[in-house]
């Protein structure tokens, strides 16, 4: 079943690796009429993709497996998915230079999380509307390794030094402070890890 809401001919795809904010963007799509499929990361999105060809991917950037990044760059590759709109969503992958490389790779939108539900459903509406007036020419695959290392590489040393400076705070807070800083401290390490996931594997190649 396909709807037709705010322009949109197909399914929305949303690839988000945390079930409760999937569960949220599904929610909000399918009560404005649009209908919807979801991926976990890049790899299922893909599966998904070869499938039922979706008219429009809303994609994390931060995810296990295949991130947003390397989802792009493969839609974008290949003729058959090249004109699909992708709106990026993150909340990791928020400076400048990370926007810019999101947008090089033929993104629609940049979406910040937390994710304002009005703001997010104009943007699909937008997007929807508009569609991609040229289908963007799909970046070199030595100029998205580049650029993707680049991005892993700084988003990495950020981490790490948040990391540093929450292990240096908790010494130093009263008792009561410290569980708080501790769950930061841990939602930060996994961050950091799965960066370095992507990074080794990427060195890999």
């Amino acid at each position: 079943m396909s709807a037709s809401a705010g322009g949109i001919q197909g399914i929305i795809l949303i690839v988000e690796d945390s079930p409760n904010l999937r569960e949220m963007l599904e929610m909000t799509l399918r009560f404005k009429g649009y209908s919807v499929a979801s991926a976990k990361d890049g790899e299922e999105a893909l599966q998904i993709v070869e499938q039922q060809k979706p008219a429009l991917v809303i994609t994390d950037l931060l995810m296990p497996n295949m991130d947003g990044y390397a989802l792009a760059y493969r839609l974008r590759k290949s003729p058959l998915t090249s004109g699909i709109p992708i709106i990026f969503i993150s909340a990791t992958y928020i400076t400048p230079e990370d926007k810019k490389f999101a947008l090089s790779l033929g993104g629609a939108r940049f979406v910040e999380k937390p994710i304002d539900n009005e703001e997010f459903l104009l943007t699909v509406a937008e997007v929807a509307t508009q569609g991609i007036n040229t289908v963007p020419r799909p970046m070199s695959e030595e100029d998205f390794l580049s650029g993707y290392r680049e991005r892993l590489q700084s988003k990495l040393q950020h981490k790490n030094t948040q990391i540093a400076r929450t292990e240096r705070l908790l010494g130093t807070l009263p008792a009561q402070q410290r569980p708080a800083f501790q769950a930061m401290l841990e939602d930060v390490i996994a961050t950091r890890n799965q960066i370095q996931s992507e990074l080794d594997k990427l060195n890999k190649q």
